[in-house]
């Protein structure tokens, strides 16, 4: 499969079945991640994994519940990757500063994307998320004080239900050259 190819396959997912993930591929996917570029080379990411059911179900029911309950599919997710953002001491912190300007939330964009490609290659499923109950989450995962936790992935393999084609602005509309 080309890059390209993986890159269009790539699709958020919201309904997981509950079939075991294997911890190799997951290892690969945080591989992936790991070797991620950051401003600085700062790495500022902790990945946790969370596969222990109990855990899982206690985590999953804490973050997705009250306003947060949109994203309640990824309770059914087999697999939730906590992706902490560790404080930085690097120059692009400071930049970072002069600039109005979060470069770890960029990096850790970049990982979490490079462990959803790979996940994509690894035939799993995923779903990045955003709103979901922080609070409670680094309370439940015992996330040190000056942590962030910014992204849950929700992990598994999807059920078999119809998948739309994906909906893109136009090449024209997004890129131009000058």
């Amino acid at each position: 499969m080309t890059f390209l190819e993986l890159v269009k396959k790539r699709r958020s997912t919201r309904k997981f079945r509950s079939a075991p993930v294997e911890r190799e591929k997951i290892e690969r996917c945080l591989e992936a991640a790991r070797l991620a570029p950051s401003a600085c080379n700062g790495q500022p990411w902790r990945f946790l994994v969370v596969e222990s059911a109990p855990l899982r179900q206690v985590l999953a029911e804490a973050a997705f519940s009250g306003i947060h309950s949109m994203n309640a599919f990824a309770k059914e997710a087999p697999i939730l990757v906590a992706v902490v953002t560790l404080p930085t001491r690097t120059a692009a912190s400071f930049a970072g500063l002069l600039r109005r300007f979060s470069y770890p939330l960029i990096d850790i964009g970049i990982a979490c994307e490079h462990f959803v490609l790979q996940a994509t290659e690894e035939g799993l499923d995923t779903c990045w998320l955003g709103w979901f109950n922080e609070r409670e989450v680094k309370k439940i995962l015992k996330i040190q004080k000056g942590e962030r936790v910014h992204v849950l992935l929700a992990v598994g393999c999807g059920s078999d239900w119809h998948i739309e084609e994906k909906k893109r602005k136009p090449f024209d509309e997004v890129a131009e050259f000058r």
